[in-house]
């Protein structure tokens, strides 16, 4: 039988969980209502060697993959999605700054971001939209002594709690006449970057996502990523596969959540002088949530695979991610329903699910985009 996991990615889950549940799950419900995002928690993560770990060891990772990163971000998913999505917003700068910065950079400052002493976000979406690239208005103007950086990104997960920053401007224009993007790192203390507003989510409130302003902020070359003028291939690439395949983590995660919290309600719930698990059209909300559970986190965990062995896995993390996201909405809907008047009541996690399940679709392309992506992958 075709078995997912080694037995060492079997053990990193079970040693995840119990961190989660010792350290997460009892603050969850706490940190979406009061919308805070828990930074102390990079620290403890990153002690753990669970933050950027698809980086070397030598640039302070700990050398594993997707996988391994899909596993961390299912496991905090499951009790809290928001924070989860810190955490993978976190990784998509490092994975920026890993497999595009220059030597200094990468020995600079991935070992701080790994080890949690410094935040990261990934900056793209602008007011024009997230994957309308053609139309970014931020700007990076070529100087004598460096580059001068100008513009404002919005919807940024981490916007108001990361130290370094990663960003796409316009540098340009092609023989074609469209604008080139090139990509940057912000280092921590650098003038010139403010915040704008912060956003009151409908979920992922665990997080903290709003908008970033820059304003004359001066960077020298070696703050460059990869090539001038290739800062959109950077920024497909890393949000193809790091994002989406974190998305869908994130999504699994929630469905795995809305299976366990049906089992526990309907192992406790007695109606008709037995418990709900034992009336039939209860258990067929339970199948089909089971079933969709198993059918993203394959499609997931293929992916994954694939890219840990060197293949091309975007067209699949694209439809992982179309899948697991709209699956999570489903399976947390089957739960409130399968819970009757409980299923509303703020007692209960399954009402944060449905929440956070709806807010995971934007991020990372929303579903009619992927669609799109999914067909061109087809066409081509």
């Amino acid at each position: 039988m075709f078995e997912l996991f080694n037995e060492d990615q079997k053990m990193l889950r079970t040693v995840v969980r119990e961190l989660v549940e010792k350290e997460i799950a009892p603050h969850a419900a706490e940190w979406d209502e009061k919308d805070h995002c828990p930074k102390e928690m990079f620290e403890l993560l990153g002690r753990q060697g669970l933050l950027g770990v698809f980086v070397s060891p030598e640039y302070g990772g700990v050398g594993l993959g997707l996988t391994e990163r899909a596993i961390i971000l299912e496991e905090i998913a499951r009790h809290s999605a928001g924070f989860a999505i810190a955490v993978m917003a976190n990784d998509l700068a490092i994975a920026g700054i890993y497999k595009y910065g220059k030597e200094d950079i990468k020995k600079q400052w991935l070992p701080k971001l790994c080890s949690g002493e410094i935040i990261s976000e990934l900056a793209i979406t602008e007011p024009t939209g997230g994957s309308d690239l053609i139309n970014h208005s931020t700007t990076l103007e070529k100087e004598d002594d460096g580059y001068m950086l100008n513009g404002r990104k919005v919807f940024i997960t981490n916007s108001h709690i990361a130290d370094l920053h990663v960003w796409t401007a316009a540098s340009g224009v092609n023989e074609k006449g469209r604008k080139v993007l090139t990509a940057v790192v912000i280092p921590p203390g650098v003038d010139g970057i403010s915040h704008g507003r912060k956003e009151d989510k409908l979920g992922l409130r665990s997080s903290v996502t709003g908008d970033m302003i820059a304003k004359d902020v001066k960077l020298d070359s070696g703050m460059i990523l990869g090539e001038e003028g290739k800062g959109a291939g950077i920024a497909l690439s890393t949000i193809g596969n790091f994002g989406r395949s974190g998305m869908s983590a994130i999504a699994v995660g929630i469905i795995r959540g809305s299976v366990e919290e049906a089992i526990k309600f309907g192992k406790e719930r007695i109606i008709y002088g037995k418990p709900l698990l034992k009336i039939p059209a209860i258990q067929d909300l339970l199948a089909e949530n089971q079933i969709e559970y198993e059918a993203a986190s394959t499609m997931l965990y293929n992916a994954t695979n694939i890219y840990d062995n060197g293949g091309n896995a975007a067209p699949r993390f694209a439809a992982a991610k179309y899948f697991s996201t709209e699956s999570a909405i489903r399976s947390s809907r089957r739960t409130m329903d399968l819970m009757g008047g409980y299923g509303v009541i703020n007692e209960y996690p399954i009402g944060r699910f449905l929440r956070d399940s709806l807010t995971n679709i934007p991020a990372g392309g929303t579903s009619q985009i992927l669609k799109v992506i999914i067909a061109g992958n087809l066409v081509k």
